[in-house]
């Protein structure tokens, strides 16, 4: 029998966030630790010269806050 499994939503996190929350809401839609995420962004922002800072900032305009209370 068929059970429809849950949907996962990308949204910035409001709780783990040490910026905008952009890492710690891909990290839960990925499954992985978001400080994984945010050496692998920091390296990143090294090794391509900057070209990871506006990727995060477009990550960050991009991707909705989630939902909850304000």
């Amino acid at each position: 029998m068929y059970t429809p499994q849950a949907t996962k939503k990308l949204y910035r996190s409001r709780t783990d966030k040490m910026l905008a929350g952009v890492a710690g809401g891909w990290a839960a839609y990925l499954g992985v630790d978001a400080a994984i995420l945010r050496i692998a962004l920091v390296a990143g922002v090294f090794f391509t010269a900057g070209f990871a800072i506006p990727l995060y900032a477009a990550a960050w305009l991009l991707t909705p806050e989630q939902p909850g209370e304000s």
